[in-house]
């Protein structure tokens, strides 16, 4: 049996499900030889780990725990254990993960597992990658922070695995890789890649108001608590600087031409979630409706899209043919066209559900199973 030791940094959605997916898969992954030996949580407060992480683990009962309290809203620090583990709390976190990282990194091997939304893990990150460490992200933000940031934690290019970065479950890392490492020049990356912008554009192109068709997104879960969140892009830019950060383009966030659905005036430094989704986004309508209808007089309609060509990078609205990929998406689906000297006239095109805390958890826990031959 081969045992793969692993510290997860991260206890939200995606987080939970991912503890739970392997709760679940254990009989599936002990039939391929493989044990997910689970020696560490930690959310932003709060780290459990293994009483002795070379001979104990967290085991499943733990780990169910670990997610009913999280659902809570509870803190990990009201677990209690007896001697199966140990729980420290906020300035303890960072050294104590630094040192596991240290007696398992170079004998056992260790996978760190970031489900975090935050950039406060980069600093550890870039530590335990010289530890010998791998390294498997569903958070965009380490491989989105400055290019020194990236280069060290791509540095070891086998011992890191992010394909619930970009499109959840998709596979977009690999195929994408899978071209490059051919040398296979891509020349042309566009894509819709946020399922809330996908599912907000195809109903205004039913002629439904931007503002009664966002609602509808945020009572359904497609939206962030605050939907500015995702009507603003930076989800969708963070997502095309990983992209063409593969491909080579030496870039930062500030390089990509950003395109907001709502004006600065509406932000929220100046006004309140319950505010903008009160008076001022319908202030909004007019203007994507009469975009719409100007794109249908062409035959075409709009969609929210990362365009990666040449030097240009940029997200934002674009008219696009109907029979086109892009344009035949509707509801919440992620796409992707990769044009390359192979894929040239008909691009290779990924397509499927691209969000949820189900799919990115399976992309992740794929991901973890990727690198078990780095595992003695």
């Amino acid at each position: 049996m081969k045992n793969i030791p692993l510290i997860l940094m991260g206890c939200g959605g995606v987080g939970r499900q991912l503890l739970q997916h392997m709760v679940s898969c254990r009989s599936l992954h002990a039939k391929l030889g493989i044990h997910l030996r689970v020696v560490g949580v930690c959310d932003s407060k709060s780290l459990v780990v293994a009483s002795d992480v070379f001979s104990m683990e967290l085991g499943d009962e733990i780990l169910l725990e670990v997610c009913r309290v999280k659902l809570d809203g509870s803190s990990l620090l009201t677990l209690s254990g007896s001697g199966e583990f140990q729980v420290f709390a906020n300035s303890e976190i960072p050294k104590r993960i630094i040192d596991i990282a240290a007696l398992l990194g170079k004998s056992t091997g260790l996978a760190f597992v970031d489900c975090s939304a935050s950039s406060e893990t980069i600093g550890v990150l870039n530590r335990v990658v010289d530890l010998g460490c791998c390294i498997v992200l569903a958070n965009k933000k380490p491989l989105t922070s400055t290019m020194e940031d990236y280069d060290k934690l791509v540095s070891y290019p086998r011992r890191i695995r992010h394909e619930s970065t970009v499109g959840a479950g998709l596979p977009v890392i690999a195929s994408l890789n899978r071209i490059i490492s051919c040398g296979d020049p891509v020349h042309r990356i566009i894509g819709s890649l946020s399922g809330t912008l996908g599912y907000v554009m195809s109903e205004v192109e039913d002629g439904k108001p931007l503002s009664q068709v966002v609602k509808s997104a945020k009572s359904l879960g497609y939206t962030e608590p605050d939907p500015r969140d995702d009507l603003g892009g930076m989800d969708v830019a963070r997502k095309a600087l990983i992209l063409a950060r593969l491909l080579g383009r030496r870039i930062n966030l500030d390089s990509i031409k950003i395109e907001s659905l709502y004006p600065e005036e509406m932000g929220s430094s100046v006004m309140s979630t319950e505010e903008f989704l009160g008076n001022a986004i319908s202030l909004l309508d007019k203007n994507i409706q009469e975009r719409v209808h100007k794109a249908s007089l062409n035959g075409n309609v709009l969609r929210y899209v990362c365009v990666i060509e040449g030097s240009r990078c940029e997200v934002g609205i674009q008219e696009l043919p109907k029979n086109s990929p892009l344009g035949r998406l509707r509801g919440s689906d992620n796409v992707l066209g990769i044009y390359s000297r192979c894929y040239n006239e008909q691009p290779l095109v990924i397509q499927g559900a691209g969000a949820g805390n189900d799919t990115t958890a399976s992309g992740v826990l794929a991901d973890i199973l990727d690198i078990q031959d780095l595992f003695p």
